[in-house]
């Protein structure tokens, strides 16, 4: 089951937003999600998407397959980006031997798949 900030981003990419904007949202405050550690779990808090009606938990529920694989792809390519290493370093071993980096890459997008 996928976390609300998830859901809610789905949602928002559903209705027309792309990853910038809903970026934009959440680092301005515009949407707020908060956890009261009263056992009840994530809320929205806060709000603020003009011309865009705040999710019902029906909305955010239908959308949870789509944030779950979301969220799991986020998890990969942020092991992805770990172990393929900087670009100056992939540059190197491009130099001294292509051959070795592609299946070293390779090996790292077998090990990591995407749903």
């Amino acid at each position: 089951m996928a976390g609300l900030y998830w859901k809610v981003n789905e949602y928002l990419k559903a209705n027309g937003k792309s990853d910038s904007q809903i970026r934009t949202l959440f680092e301005k405050d515009t949407i707020m999600l908060q956890n009261d550690s009263d056992g009840r779990g994530d809320y929205l808090h806060t709000w603020g998407v003009d011309g865009l009606a705040q999710p019902t938990q029906e909305q955010l529920d239908a959308l949870d397959v789509t944030a779950t694989t979301s969220e799991a792809n986020r998890v990969v390519d942020i092991t992805r980006k770990r172990d393929y290493g900087s670009w100056q370093s992939q540059l190197d071993e491009i130099y001294h031997d292509i051959d070795a980096w592609k299946a070293r890459l390779l090996s790292i997008k077998n090990s990591n798949p995407k749903s």
